[in-house]
């Protein structure tokens, strides 16, 4: 049974993986594919105004093009005193091809003169899961943290070495891999998917 994570982000991927094993019996018969297995699919115009949005647009998408279950999600992060920048624009907010480097370089130059009290910041994950002409649920995480003035840690991708988890002292970079997909955003969207999800599945199986 295929079920595809809609991301070409290996970081998600990973991700992913490792909350399918935390969330999922594994005695469920599923293959993980990422879209790097569909080197001909179109990439999606993430136009949405939401995450949810772009997440759910995604997720129908995909299950369209390949006639699998899909899980997409959009996440990104929330910056109080940026009036909530860069939020759906964070992968790209330093341009359309922006590398994570520079789109933290460009986040730090806007915080540049935001004192540590006001640099309060969320990460948002919405899942969206999906078949095939069939959109079946939307599901929200959050994680809070503040924004830190250099970046640290060599683990994870985008903004995880400036976002700091005030219980933890650390970035999500400086966290190991199991620590931070522990209490993620994208942790605390799949818990709540994790029922539809294996639903769904169940459903499958009965139709093979």
């Amino acid at each position: 049974m295929n079920i595809i994570i809609a991301t070409h982000n290996y970081g998600k991927l990973s991700e992913m993986n490792f909350l399918f094993k935390e969330f999922i019996p594994e005695t469920y018969n599923i293959n993980l594919l990422s879209l790097n297995k569909y080197t001909d699919i179109p990439e999606v115009l993430e136009d949405g105004s939401t995450f949810q949005a772009n997440a759910e647009k995604k997720a129908l998408f995909t299950a369209n093009y390949t006639g699998e279950m899909v899980i997409a999600d959009d996440s990104g992060l929330v910056v109080d005193a940026l009036n909530g920048e860069p939020g759906i624009f964070s992968s790209r907010y330093a341009g359309e091809n922006a590398t994570d480097e520079e789109n933290n370089e460009k986040l730090l130059e806007k915080l540049n003169n935001v004192s540590k009290d006001s640099r309060t910041a969320h990460f948002v994950c919405v899942i969206a899961i999906a078949m095939p002409n069939n959109l079946l649920g939307t599901f929200e995480g959050r994680c809070n943290g503040i924004m830190g003035t250099t970046p640290k840690g060599d683990n994870g991708f985008g903004y995880d070495p400036l976002f700091i988890r005030t219980d933890t002292g650390k970035t999500f970079a400086e966290l190991p891999h199991d620590v931070k997909n522990r209490i993620s955003h994208r942790m605390h969207a799949f818990e709540k998917a994790a029922a539809s999800i294996e639903n769904n599945i169940k459903l499958m199986e009965q139709k093979l």
